[in-house]
């Protein structure tokens, strides 16, 4: 059979992207040193702050205090306790979610019965308010959503100021912050595109409060949240009662981070705020996203290199960077830009990088920043012959007309999506197996320590007893959320699969984690947590 120059040439391509392809390859032997200097960055306690957020905590003199904050900042939560299911406060409670390039805010009513109600608001944050040059500017869009969805869905609350019950307002902040306590923290450093200096060293709900203020609005912050902490709250809310509780909680969204339940003798720092600790317990946040950024472990290809080049925050944020919604369509379109200038693939070849739909507009191919996730979401769902939904995505997402993508330039789209979107989602399966490993809730290969298994942390219920009794297998409950882990197809499968290679988990403890989606978890489980922490007050 005779082969014409341009099946040769296209031969050559997918070969090509196979080729770049194999370099996200993420083995089971990386995946154990990974694992290992995880684990040991997780053992980090000494607190060690910049001078301005140790005068702004009042900590004593300490060394550690004049450093800068390690990579994993294990950051305490001042959550001490996770939901039974069977709160039920009077009252409404607001739960605010700045996690990325959306804003969240929805009103939470608990039942009492694991069931709750709520209304929410989603409006896109524009790019001048995440470079803003005054705090105001973004702390003052926040009090308006909120001041919007109240007038939407209680009017009454705002119609009578001097007799109303102040709302509480848990807010979710996903962002390195250094938390002195259940309502107050420090910013550290921002991530995920946003960059606001005068922020950095203040209480961010402090600066909330103040433009709720201005505006008259009923409302207090009562609780500061970290997203993955929120999406404890409300997975373990929602389990059915006797179940056992979350303990531990993921993001895998525009950014990415955990939340694992810890020992309170095991926290070395300053804990300097109020909180109930009776439970001996207290969620930390490991802010993941910094997970070696000195790149001592972390796979690390050229196109990795110019995505943090390119980065607003370059040498931060390295795990984050291979793992995060917010860099992984970045990274597709950065390889795909590559292979559309590479002679010898011709990638979507006649295309003009200058024909936008718009006369003089650059298409998003060949624009930094433009392209998010979710065509990698399309990429893993198409399995049909032509990749017309692909092929289509390609379009409306990359703006490459259908004309110029053939379906050998989809297959490279797909071959090349694919191992960017697996390699992700292992690197995500290491974190939650290292953590897993060190909280120990996980035993001998196949067992559990049974008193890890108590659906409260209050003591022993009559459900915990029964179970005890009859020494029923308990699990290790994981809420997640993100539009990453939601939409990718077998991101789960993925991170099951580096679970199994987890020395001291394998294929008899991971059938023992339990992983659940906590839909807009981190903005209900805010308004919860800012309850409890009310009733507390």
């Amino acid at each position: 059979m005779a082969f014409t120059t341009a099946s040769v040439l296209r031969s050559s391509a997918l070969e090509k992207a196979e080729v770049i392809a194999a370099q996200f390859h993420y083995s089971d032997d990386e995946l154990r040193t990974c694992v290992g200097k995880f684990r040991s960055q997780l053992g980090l306690y000494t607190p060690s702050l910049d001078k301005q957020f140790h005068i702004a905590l009042n900590h004593h003199a300490d060394e550690g205090l004049r450093e800068r904050t390690p990579a994993m900042c294990q950051i305490p939560t001042y959550v001490t306790c996770v939901a039974k299911g069977t709160e039920k406060v009077n009252g409404l409670a607001l739960g605010v979610d700045l996690g990325g390039t959306n804003l969240r805010v929805c009103l939470v009513e608990l039942h009492g019965d694991s069931s709750y109600h709520a209304v929410h608001s989603k409006v896109s944050l524009p790019s001048k308010i995440m470079l803003a040059c005054e705090a105001a500017e973004l702390f003052g869009f926040i009090a308006d959503q909120i001041e919007m969805l109240l007038r939407n869905h209680c009017p009454d609350q705002l119609s009578v100021s001097d007799n109303i019950a102040t709302l509480s307002l848990g807010l979710t902040f996903s962002f390195p912050v250094y938390q002195n306590a259940i309502n107050s923290g420090i910013l550290l450093r921002w991530t995920k595109g946003f960059d606001i200096p005068s922020v950095v060293g203040q209480d961010v709900c402090e600066l909330l409060q103040r433009e709720i203020a201005l505006r008259g609005l009923p409302v207090k912050v009562t609780a500061l949240v970290n997203d993955a902490a929120g999406t404890i709250m409300a997975r373990a809310y929602s389990l059915p009662l006797g179940e056992t509780r979350t303990s531990i909680g993921a993001i895998f969204g525009t950014g990415t981070n955990g939340v694992y339940l810890e020992n309170l003798s095991e926290i070395r720092k300053p804990l300097d705020g109020h909180f109930d600790g009776s439970s001996g317990k207290m969620f930390v946040s490991i802010e993941w996203g910094s997970f070696d950024n000195e790149l001592s472990v972390l796979p690390n290809t050229e196109y990795d290199i110019e995505i943090n080049d390119f980065s607003r925050n370059p040498g931060n944020q390295m795990f984050e960077k291979r793992v995060s919604g917010m860099f992984l369509g970045e990274l597709l379109r950065t390889i795909l830009a590559r292979l559309h200038n590479d002679p010898a693939v011709r990638l979507f070849a006649g295309l003009d990088a200058n024909s936008g739909r718009k006369t003089g507009d650059q298409i998003p191919l060949f624009t930094r920043w433009t392209v998010d996730s979710s065509i990698l979401s399309v990429a893993g769902l198409d399995e049909t012959d032509d990749l017309a939904m692909l092929r289509q995505k390609i379009f409306d997402v990359l703006g490459v007309p259908s004309p110029a993508t053939k379906i050998e330039d989809a297959q490279i789209v797909k071959i090349i999506a694919h191992a960017i979107g697996k390699r992700a989602a292992r690197l995500g399966g290491m974190a939650l197996g290292a953590v897993v490993a060190k909280t120990e809730q996980l035993g001998s290969v196949g067992s559990l320590r049974q008193d890890e298994c108590s659906p409260g942390l209050g003591g022993e219920d009559d459900s915990t007893k029964l179970r005890l009794a009859n020494q029923q297998p308990c699990v290790v409950d994981v809420g997640v959320d993100g539009s990453v882990i939601e939409f990718y197809p077998r991101f789960e499968a993925y991170m099951r699969e580096a679970l199994r290679a987890v020395d001291g988990i394998g294929t008899a403890g991971e059938e023992m984690i339990r992983i659940g989606l906590a839909k807009d978890g981190s903005s209900v489980g805010a308004a919860i947590i800012a309850l409890v922490a009310a009733q507390q007050a």
